[in-house]
């Protein structure tokens, strides 16, 4: 189906487009929300000037390249931590989904209850399980693997569910053809199921990462040197708390940004349509 010419996307199919009296209201409402954004930015700015937080003591070391060298120390930490649990937390949500799309009974069951278990639990119970139990059986971790392994298991669970909805997704046609040919359920599955479900949920894959990377900022858990650790040590030094969070706050949000412009760029080569 299309409109006037363009194929017709999932947001044409499910959403109506807006008459001219709506479309009045939506500026209306953009304008005035604007304005209330403003006005709650103007009123935090005053309150921080009343209470000092916008002396200059508070933001010049941060034009001293020592600042950023450590915060940059920390930053690569973070990045190290994010690769690491993304990384292994997409291999084992694979063996899950693949294990639960096997078709042997026990093996399905018992990687649903796994898959549902990270997916409920959250990630700062099992850091705080790995940093306070672990040890007590003996198992010495160093501290980025005790924040490393914890992000991983939480986000391995969504992955398994990302990766079996594109399993789903591929045409049920294609696996009875490949039946019929004689294939193997196993040479089915990695050659002609799993390549086209990776390819439809690889812009999924790599906005989970924005989810892992968020994860990482409870590392001073473990005293793990990333950027968030990194920054309470700056703030301790300098006595610098809005200062300090503010520039780290810009520097998630410009690599959160990063990583979800990767996946439209990554989405618009393989072809993969994306609702924006």
């Amino acid at each position: 189906m299309s409109t006037h010419g363009k194929p017709m996307s999932i947001r044409d199919a499910l959403y109506e487009a807006p008459g001219p009296r709506t479309r009045r209201r939506m500026i209306i409402g953009t304008v005035l929300s604007l304005a209330a954004v403003a006005v709650g930015i103007a009123l935090i700015v005053r309150q921080f000037y009343v209470t000092g937080q916008l002396a200059p003591r508070y933001w010049t070391f941060l034009g001293q390249a020592t600042t950023w060298r450590y915060l940059f120390q920390g930053f690569r930490g973070t990045l190290a931590v994010a690769l690491t649990a993304g990384v292994l937390s997409l291999i084992l949500g694979l063996v899950l989904m693949l294990g639960r799309t096997s078709g042997i009974k026990p093996l399905s069951v018992a990687c649903r209850v796994v898959t549902d278990f990270f997916r409920g639990v959250p990630s700062l119970l099992l850091i705080y399980f790995f940093f306070l139990v672990v040890p007590q059986y003996g198992i010495k971790l160093s501290s980025f693997w005790m924040i490393t392994l914890p992000v991983m298991l939480a986000a391995s669970g969504v992955l398994a569910e990302v990766l079996r909805a594109g399993v789903n997704a591929v045409p049920r046609g294609q696996v009875e053809a490949a039946m019929s040919l004689g294939m193997r359920p196993a040479r089915i599955m990695f050659k002609i199921v799993l390549p086209q479900a990776i390819r439809f949920v690889i812009p999924s894959l790599i906005s989970q990462l924005v989810v892992v990377v968020k994860d990482t900022t409870v590392a001073y858990v473990v005293s793990y040197p990333d950027l968030m650790q990194n920054a309470r040590v700056l703030i301790t030094n300098y006595d610098a708390l809005v200062s300090m969070y503010f520039t780290v706050a810009v520097v998630y949000i410009l690599l959160n940004y990063a990583i979800n412009k990767l996946s439209a760029v990554i989405a618009e080569r393989l072809g993969v349509k994306i609702i924006r």
